[in-house]
């Protein structure tokens, strides 16, 4: 399910949290991963998937984003935990528009009411931003639709199932890969240094043809529900 809900952005399997923890977690906690199945086919149409963890405040949480999430949980060590942290809603473009990612996103404050946990905290990914990768995240983050509501439609969804607007986490998921992973996976070669626009990427790619790497900073949203 996450494959078809992610598969151009398979870059973002690299981030380094991701790499030595994610399925560990989905491992080790399998009551809170969600699953929505269609009634009349027996298919899944979204899933959820989140880790409890310790947070001293929902106001205080970090640029890091959804890396420190899964390093956090994965750290615990045994610690009560006090919060959800929601690491993903995938619905893959077939299902979309049919108001399954909201009610994923209401499922998982009732997890977390369940659980007695202070209430759920998402790094989440601005999808509309996809369409402006050259606009710093504050600015993109300032803009209004007609009616006055957040520009971003995900971000618009989460405030409208309850949630409050915390603040952008600038480096949410980072992924630093030699050139020929960017080129593998943008279809492009890199022979200069500078910023680069990739498929899906909400923000460019920093290319160094002199150290040969590529690095990808993707800011996210801090959304708090408490």
């Amino acid at each position: 399910m996450e494959q078809a809900a992610w598969e151009e952005l398979g870059y973002l399997n690299y981030t380094r949290a991701h790499y030595e923890h994610y399925q560990d977690l989905l491992d080790a906690y399998p009551e809170y991963q969600l699953c929505l199945v269609d009634e009349e086919t027996g298919y899944p149409v979204a899933v959820a998937n989140s880790v409890p963890f310790v947070c001293s405040s929902p106001d205080d949480l970090p640029p890091e984003g959804w890396d420190w999430l899964v390093e956090t949980a994965a750290g615990r060590q045994g610690k009560q935990a006090n919060m959800l942290g929601a690491l993903a809603v995938s619905v893959p473009a077939i299902h979309r528009s049919k108001g399954y990612a909201r009610l994923m996103i209401r499922s998982l404050i009732g997890l977390a009411e369940s659980n007695e946990f202070n209430g759920v905290v998402v790094p989440v990914r601005p999808t509309g931003k996809v369409k402006h990768p050259w606009t710093p995240i504050a600015e993109y983050l300032s803009w209004t639709d007609p009616k006055g509501r957040p520009y971003d439609p995900w971000v618009r969804s989460h405030l409208a199932s309850g949630g409050r607007l915390v603040g952008p986490c600038e480096r949410s998921m980072v992924v630093h890969e030699p050139i020929g992973f960017w080129e593998n996976w943008s279809k492009k070669r890199f022979q200069q240094t500078g910023p680069y626009a990739l498929k899906g990427a909400i923000v460019p790619v920093k290319i160094d043809v002199d150290k040969q790497t590529g690095t990808y900073e993707e800011p996210n949203v801090w959304v708090a529900y408490s």
